[in-house]
């Protein structure tokens, strides 16, 4: 038997605000998934993003809590330009998202900044830098 990596999987506590966060980056949930207990988008290379909500977690786990204090987990988004970074981090800020860093040039050669999804949930958004700088 082989296994093969397929889903990535986060519990969200409001699924609406989580998907109007991932929408706006570009993903694409079925119509009506806001009224659903568990959703998905197809991610490239055949992965899938799975939105579950807090109580379809507790239907089957009930003692399941949320967990405390900082994330262990990121998702990354490559946008096509550093310009692209800088706008899709003041978009996602202005629209009231926590911005955890700001956009900077890091010393590995992408332009790069953190948001924080509605469940506090790092989301990093990077861009190769041109050559040379």
């Amino acid at each position: 038997m082989t296994s093969r990596f397929a889903v990535i999987g986060l519990v969200v506590s409001d699924l609406a605000a989580s998907l109007a966060f991932y929408r706006r980056l570009g993903l694409e949930f079925p119509e009506g998934s806001e009224e659903q207990p568990h959703v998905e988008a197809e991610l490239p290379g055949g992965l899938r993003l799975a939105l579950d909500t807090e109580e379809t977690i507790r239907s089957f786990h009930a003692g399941w809590e949320p967990p405390a204090g900082g994330g262990r987990v990121s998702l990354a988004f490559r946008c096509g330009s550093p310009a692209e970074v800088d706008a899709l981090y003041k978009d996602l800020v202005g629209a009231g998202h926590h911005g955890e860093l700001k956009p900077w040039d890091a010393v590995w050669g992408m332009r790069y900044a953190v948001v924080h999804d509605p469940d506090g949930n790092g989301v990093d958004l990077l861009a190769e830098l041109p050559a040379g700088q």
